[in-house]
């Protein structure tokens, strides 16, 4: 069983992600990028090993960055290319069985 403070911890950062996703301003994007967020943690809800969601939850730090500099981005007035930068979003990070789709 997962300790209190790491569960705390791990719904802390499920919560940040997909606030911070939910504020894409497309709503193809953003849907696509909370639907990512939900798979990965749904994917990785029954690991307990305290090395491996210590790995995991890095690795969300990571994406929660990521994810935070592409809103920045395309809120900012930074107008790139979203699609090629949505394709950082990587949340397979957190999830390996994931894998984002590919360009249209």
């Amino acid at each position: 069983m997962m300790a209190a403070s790491t569960r705390t911890q791990v719904m802390s950062l499920y919560r940040t992600m997909l606030r911070e996703s939910n504020k894409f301003p497309s709503y193809n994007y953003r849907t696509y990028a909370l639907r990512r967020v939900r798979d990965a943690f749904r994917a990785n809800g029954k690991v307990e090993d305290p090395k491996t969601v210590e790995r995991l939850m890095e690795e969300g730090q990571q994406t929660l960055a990521l994810i935070q500099r592409q809103i920045q981005c395309v809120s900012g007035g930074l107008r790139r290319d979203v699609s090629h930068r949505l394709l950082l979003l990587n949340v397979s990070v957190v999830s390996r069985g994931l894998q984002p789709p590919g360009l249209r």
